[in-house]
């Protein structure tokens, strides 16, 4: 959620940054955050004047009565208290829902280098790397040629779980667990710190990483259970340090399976591994001073950037645009690989940063010289190997219907070099 006291402060800050996102009804709840928390601030003012006017009157009870006085008069004035304290405090407690409730629908302060738009395409491209490979023979998707390989299988998993769900067979199981590793491997050399974290949390726990709008079109939520499947260990790692007070910068890096329900305009791949329920993604998550808040978002950028240059895959950097952009980010880039079977570039990374707008929901803070701050959050993807297969699959494809190996990945397949049929 944003800071209430920096609006406080300055809400024509708040004000000029919503206006980017030409969203009228944000500047209208600005306003009315405004009014309703300086009406919360005034009523707690009277509660505790009402509490303090109630002992001072009943001091002055205990006063009369040890002087043998007469007290009616005061302990008439005491009982009219409780009423208006319970007043006063139910007022308080409606005023603080709505604050809230406000709190949590204003988006984040974007940052200035994020463009204006109307839908996801406009999103702005920002850079390319890499040579698009020119084929000498007609190229296959990934499904006909793993299928081919028989190293999937889709109708098996079709009939145990249903579609978006996949049997790796053979060499693609290996080749999906030497790049986990390969990435894993990368990301430790670059000095951050490995977690495992649980695959279930509770939903007041998620909320406070996602939109809670998020919730029925993409988490699996535990029946009879307060717990809901992680789409990403980013929700879990974000939560490792709720309510503390840590040093930063904290950097870690995490593997895990992840579990989408992808209910919307996009859906799953009835056959195929590019959009599926069940994944594997390592991702990287960082805690730090908001003073070197964007000098890390470049260096998560970079260590991505690494992995899909040494897989040697072309791909683009995305900036993604106002409209695209969930409430909870300041800013957005994501890494789009280059299909050749499409002819088009599909995202596979995706970096945020949600400064500090995630943590102080979570109450994450570190110390400064003047107190306590809430820490800046980011997450970025260093690899969600199943879009990282097809990726590989897809562009080192054989004119024989064989699959070369990425270079940096040939060491964890203990030497080999190509996957072709036995």
């Amino acid at each position: 959620m944003i800071d209430i006291k920096r609006l406080r402060d300055d809400p024509n800050l708040y004000k000029k940054n919503y206006k980017k996102l030409k969203k009228p009804e944000h500047l209208t709840k600005v306003d009315r955050l405004v009014e309703k928390e300086k009406l919360l601030r005034e009523l707690k003012y009277e509660v505790d004047q009402l509490r303090s006017k109630r002992n001072t009157l009943s001091q002055e009870i205990n006063r009369l009565r040890k002087e043998e006085k007469n007290a009616d008069a005061v302990m008439k004035k005491v009982k009219t208290i409780p009423n208006k304290i319970k007043k006063a405090e139910d007022e308080y407690k409606k005023t603080e829902i709505e604050v809230n409730e406000i709190l949590d629908e204003l988006p984040n302060l974007i940052h200035e280098k994020v463009p204006y738009g109307k839908t996801e395409k406009d999103n702005v491209e920002i850079k390319t790397w890499g040579k698009k490979r020119k084929f000498t023979f007609p190229v296959k998707n990934h499904v006909e040629l793993l299928e081919s390989l028989d190293l999937v299988d889709f109708e098996a998993s079709a009939k145990v779980s249903g579609n978006g769900f996949y049997y790796l067979k053979g060499d693609l199981a290996l080749l999906n667990q030497a790049l986990i590793r390969f990435v894993m491997d990368l990301i430790q050399s670059k000095g951050y710190v490995y977690i495992e974290g649980p695959l279930l949390i509770r939903k007041n726990v998620l909320s406070a990483t996602i939109d809670v709008n998020d919730f029925e079109a993409s988490i699996y939520e535990m029946k009879d259970d307060d717990t809901v499947l992680i789409g990403t260990s980013e929700h879990s790692l974000l939560a490792l340090h709720k309510e503390q007070v840590i040093d930063v910068p904290k950097k870690y890096y995490s593997y895990s399976m992840c579990f989408r329900k992808e209910i919307g305009a996009h859906g799953i791949n009835e056959k195929g591994l590019w959009r599926t329920h069940q994944f594997n993604k390592v991702e990287q998550v960082i805690f730090c001073s908001k003073e070197n808040s964007w000098k890390y978002f470049d260096e998560l950028l970079r260590n991505s950037e690494d992995v899909f240059r040494k897989l040697k895959i072309p791909y683009r950097l995305l900036e993604i645009c106002t409209a695209d952009l969930s409430k909870h980010k300041a800013r957005q880039i994501d890494i789009e690989v280059y299909r050749p079977t499409t002819e088009d570039y599909g995202e596979v990374v995706s970096l945020s940063n949600c400064t500090d707008y995630q943590a102080r929901k979570l109450n994450i803070r570190y110390e400064e010289k003047n107190g306590r701050e809430v820490v800046h959050a980011l997450n970025d993807t260093a690899v969600a190997t199943s879009r990282a297969l097809v990726a590989i699959v897809e562009h080192y494809q054989q004119k024989d219907g064989s699959i070369k190996i990425p270079v940096v990945l040939q060491p964890y397949m203990n030497g080999k070099t190509i996957i072709k049929k036995e």
